[in-house]
């Protein structure tokens, strides 16, 4: 018998990608501040909100398997998250064309029958192009991306910002390490297939 799944994030990205596994899950609202500790690294950032928020709703999951993911793109040592709105996306965007940007995606799953939780982060390098200011804002005005890391959908338009990607998982980049999640849920007892 398959164990519950629960996917811990009011993500509409997580939650469709997690619906390419075809097993039943459920989803809940962990409610996890995510402001970043003073000095955070963004890796130990993203790592830190994955599991919490996989930890945040087992009381109400006793017997269940529950993901947490969180991402942020790492630009010069430090982290960006959500920009939020326009002005902090054109900001992002800016400071990231014609580099390339490590987006950092965490991935954890916490057994709440057993208190256990096995985590993982996959990089994925992303080289921007050099766009130009009007770009920029044909993008946003288009693709509207303030809830997501580093400001671009690569699941969409934000993909003519990107030159080229590296990574072990494409799905990563969009917000949810299927490949990973894979493996922890076997770790766990619970194979997909």
């Amino acid at each position: 018998m398959r164990r519950p799944l629960v996917l811990a994030s009011t993500s509409p990205y997580r939650r469709q990608l997690l619906g390419r596994l075809q097993v039943p899950f459920e989803v809940a609202d962990p409610r996890v501040d995510e402001t970043p500790l003073p000095g955070e690294a963004p890796e130990a950032l993203c790592l830190r909100l994955a599991i919490a928020k996989a930890q945040a709703v087992a009381e109400a999951f006793p017997d269940a398997l529950i993901v947490g993911s969180d991402q942020v793109a790492e630009l010069d040592g430090r982290a960006l998250s959500k920009p939020g709105d326009h002005a902090n996306a054109v900001a992002q965007l800016r400071a990231m064309r014609g580099r390339t940007i490590r987006f950092l995606t965490a991935i954890a799953v916490h057994d709440a029958a057993d208190n256990r939780t096995l985590s993982r982060v996959v990089p994925t390098e992303v080289a921007f192009r050099d766009c130009s200011d009007a770009a920029i804002e044909r993008y946003l005005a288009l693709d509207r991306p303030y809830d997501c890391a580093g400001s671009a959908k690569s699941e969409s338009l934000g993909i003519a910002l990107i030159r080229s990607l590296r990574g072990d998982d494409p799905n990563a980049l969009i917000g949810l390490p299927l490949i990973a999640l894979v493996d922890l849920l076997a770790e766990h007892g619970s194979p997909v297939l």
